[in-house]
């Protein structure tokens, strides 16, 4: 583990400790002007803070049963497998589990920001630097903390201060504040932290482009998505756009520009980012990741901030975490492989020529296991045809930075009635025949540092935002706000496709529209399992749509082994474009009456 990553977390497990004591204290007790005292508890304060990002109830696990479901995606893997709490399997209810924790997550967050905010100017002994440093990224994550609220919920409750902030913890009740107001004051405190002159953020160079810390590219790049949001919001309401939603547009690509200044650069392979991250290492062959939730440790060390990415979202294998014996490449890591990709992802892969992106985020082999006297755990690799076998264990694809499995029966096709130890190929089928609903693979615990991995629980970080994402960005915006491809537009799809080596298309699109479908399926093969697609087809105005289309298609059982399973879960109304306000909040606040349309 890297030294800054021990730092951090580090610091995050003493704050998360201490801060934590500090606010599971009877409101009528706390007395924070005595907790911060010096700049060393305002560190602490700042980093519990952050902690809400890597909460089981945000990327630290939940997040994918709220937001994992859309046409890219499935929960499945098992016969009879349903998600019983989240959005994911069409079945929440405003008293879900996941749905009310992540909303009391993200207030946390919120009250966490605002305590530091009232009490950071009386702390003596801070520099003026490190102090507009701290306040500026406590504002920037009160600023994210309530963009996934409105993103998620729309009109919440809305304030600025502490519940504590007037003395007392009588009378908090608070009605939900309109959208487009909490819009304005989010993307004013991020301007605002990350502005060159009066800004605290430090740039993505100033933090050796380690991306466990909020930079400046961080901030820009997420107003970039927040300002594109906002341009579609119109749309799950089913009303016109505003006339100030063409500006949205000008901002999202003015500040997506202001990134590419930063030094960012794609990384050379697709698959670089993702094994830095499943490595436990940040950006080695170019610094592409902007922004990650951090995770370290597997749940039984002195560092306790494990996730489960990799385990829940990640690449099936069988577990063995119960026999010690079994490491290395016997051993991969388990994982219960919760999320599946769509036929329609599998085509749009296909279609497009694109076999590095799909190679790494589609798996293209199942490990096969094998238990006798003299073979125990993981020995080989069975992969979907033999073109597939041919590219991953080619020497300028990802296969020799993987584990190899050779033996007897390596480079065979697969016989399911003998037992083989090697990698191997399933036998070629009839056109239109193939098995396309196959396994996530973009987080992979087989580069997880560690000598026996956990069942459950990973140290690897989560891409809330990428380079990549933010060259997208640009070019959609570019092209909504002019209504055609300009330059720039082509420069960023440019940069982006010809890194997944698939064909230039500069100057073969003028229509914006034709330009803009081809974002949406580029997002798609360059995003897939990153969380950004079910609100993407949000602001787009086509989730209930594209959603619906998918339960026609897994219903037929086309290239779909598991569709008649699934096929209810895309089956939504336009009631699942809003999270449902959670029972929870309105039993105890009373100023909230309704609910989201549906709910």
């Amino acid at each position: 583990m890297k030294k800054i990553k021990i730092a951090f977390l580090s610091l995050l497990a003493a704050c998360t400790m201490a801060s934590c004591d500090f606010l599971e204290k009877e409101p009528y007790k706390i007395v924070p002007e005595n907790y911060f005292t010096n700049e060393s508890e305002v560190q602490a304060f700042l980093t519990g803070t952050y902690a809400n990002l890597g909460q089981s109830t945000f990327y630290g696990n939940s997040y994918l049963v709220l937001v994992g479901g859309d046409d890219l995606e499935f929960y499945g893997g098992s016969t009879g497998r349903i998600s019983d709490t989240g959005l994911i399997c069409n079945n929440t209810t405003t008293s879900d589990a996941a749905v009310t924790n992540f909303w009391f997550n993200l207030y946390n967050g919120i009250e966490r920001a605002n305590i530091l905010l009232e009490q950071i100017d009386n702390v003596p002994g801070i520099s003026d630097k490190n102090r507009l440093q701290y306040k500026s990224e406590a504002r920037f994550l009160r600023a994210f903390y309530y963009f996934n609220l409105v993103q998620c919920w729309g009109d919440v409750p809305f304030k600025t201060e502490s519940t504590y902030s007037s003395g007392t913890v009588t009378n908090k009740d608070i009605a939900r504040t309109d959208k487009n107001e909490i819009y304005k004051f989010i993307v004013k405190e991020i301007e605002d932290a990350a502005d060159d002159e009066t800004g605290g953020l430090l740039s993505a160079q100033e933090l050796g482009y380690k991306p466990g810390r909020v930079s400046k590219s961080a901030a820009w790049g997420i107003l970039a998505r927040i300002y594109l949001f906002w341009a579609g919001e119109h749309n799950r309401d089913g009303k016109q756009a505003p006339a100030e939603a063409k500006s949205y547009f000008e901002r999202a690509s003015f500040f997506g520009q202001k990134v590419r200044t930063q030094g960012h650069a794609l990384a050379e392979n697709y698959w670089d980012p993702f094994i830095d991250m499943c490595s436990d290492k940040y950006n080695t062959t170019a610094n592409e990741s902007i922004w990650e939730a951090e995770f370290a440790g597997d749940g039984t060390g002195d560092v306790r901030s494990e996730g489960r990415i990799g385990n829940t979202i990640g690449l099936q294998c069988s577990d063995f975490s119960s026999l010690s014996n079994v490491v290395g490449k016997a051993d991969p890591g388990y994982s219960y492989g919760f999320i599946w990709a769509t036929p329609k992802l599998y085509d749009l892969y296909v279609n497009n020529g694109d076999k590095k992106r799909f190679t790494w985020s589609i798996a293209p082999f199942t490990y096969r296991r094998i238990s006798t006297k003299n073979y125990l755990g993981i020995v080989g690799r069975t992969f979907e045809n033999k073109e597939l076998y041919d590219l991953v264990k080619s020497a300028d694809w990802y296969g020799p930075k993987s584990y190899n499995y050779d033996g007897a029966n390596e480079g065979q096709e697969y016989d399911s009635k003998v037992e083989q130890i090697g990698d191997v190929y399933k036998k070629a089928v009839a056109a239109g025949r193939e098995r396309k609903d196959l396994c996530c693979a973009k987080f992979r615990r087989e580069y997880e540092p560690t000598a026996k991995k956990n069942k459950n629980n990973t140290s690897i970080n989560f891409p809330i935002l990428r380079y990549s994402d933010v060259l997208l960005m640009i070019a959609e915006a570019e092209n909504e706000y002019y209504g055609a491809p300009t330059p720039l537009a082509e420069e960023c799809l440019k940069e982006v496709r010809d890194r997944a080596g698939i064909e230039d298309l500069t100057g073969k699109i003028t229509s914006g529209d034709e330009f803009l479908k081809v974002i949406k399926d580029e997002r798609a093969m360059e995003l897939c399992f990153e969380y950004t697609r079910r609100f993407d087809l949000i602001r787009w105005g086509e989730f209930v749509e594209k959603m619906n289309e998918q339960a026609v298609q897994a219903q037929s059982g086309n290239n779909w082994n598991q569709g008649a399973q699934v096929a209810p879960f895309f089956n939504v109304t336009s009631t699942y474009q809003y999270f449902p306000i959670p029972d929870a909040e309105k039993s105890v606040n009373k100023l909230i009456t309704g609910n989201n349309p549906g709910w």
